[in-house]
């Protein structure tokens, strides 16, 4: 989905105020933020400036760049950029850091082999107005979500961001709520807002969001905000979701719901 105009009014406004920003990095860093799993062919110039909102001629140059410095490849029969190896070792680099991540991956996969099939628990946090997978798990079986270590999914309809923004702080919900209602507007807006506050309710009387079809139309979900006891740890989310066939709307929120709140609490008691 293209910027808003709007996005963009908001960078420049952050360039004015701040010496520090280095407008042409954000650029750049948006650029690589554009990719997505999915995106096994390549993106194009044209595609690229499309989901950034930037210029063409912006896009160009900064492609020429981050393909002279590796971070892209290009494909000359496609015409389509790739992302070079070097994006690959800041990810781990990132990774390696969390701890929490390696501690959680145990829990998890226990929850997903107890759950049965058709079970995927996830850890995730914020990135920019999207929720990227950490950590994820399985159970056994054919039928899963296809959803992996950095995939990024929606902050604001998802039950992994809606679990996010009720965990947060004021200011940063107050953040991401400005921005919602700026992206948003009509009915999808009311029912982000309308989203939102539910899960704020649910947290706060059970200790878990449950999403029945928001998301995605065929997919229920419980998602539970977690705060590291590790002060360098960015706020994540717990979620446990699957295809509603399998995951009824009871068994979430009466038994899935209550163990992945516990799992949280067991992998805060690591201290992680």
């Amino acid at each position: 989905m293209r910027k808003r105009v709007s996005d963009i009014a908001a960078e420049a406004e952050k360039t004015d105020n701040d010496r520090q920003f280095v407008t042409a990095l954000h650029r750049g860093l948006e650029i690589l933020k554009a990719f997505r799993p999915a995106d096994k062919a390549g993106l194009g110039n044209s595609e690229l400036a499309e989901r950034t909102g930037l210029p063409n001629s912006t896009v160009s140059r900064l492609t020429f760049t981050l393909l002279k410095s590796g971070y892209l490849v290009y494909d000359d029969g496609t015409g389509r950029y790739r992302m070079g190896l070097p994006v690959l070792s800041l990810g781990y680099a990132c990774l390696a850091g969390m701890q929490v991540r390696e501690t959680a991956q145990v829990y998890m996969q226990k929850l997903a082999d107890e759950c049965g099939d058709g079970v995927l628990v996830a850890l995730g946090g914020r990135d920019d107005m999207a929720m990227t997978y950490i950590a994820a798990a399985r159970s056994e079986g054919v039928i899963s979500l296809q959803l992996n270590v950095g995939s990024r999914i929606s902050l604001a309809r998802s039950a992994m961001g809606r679990a996010y923004i009720a965990g947060t702080s004021e200011a940063e919900r107050n953040e991401i709520i400005d921005r919602i209602r700026d992206r948003y507007e009509g009915e999808k807006l009311d029912d982000a807002l309308r989203g939102i506050e539910d899960a704020q309710d649910q947290i706060a009387t059970k200790g878990f969001y449950a999403n029945i079809g928001e998301w995605q139309r065929d997919v229920h979900a419980v998602s539970v905000p977690y705060r590291s006891p590790q002060p360098d740890t960015p706020m994540l989310s717990f979620n446990l979701g699957g295809y509603a066939f399998s995951l009824p709307k009871d068994r979430l929120e009466n038994e899935l719901g209550p163990k992945l709140v516990e799992l949280s609490r067991m992998v805060s008691r690591t201290g992680y």
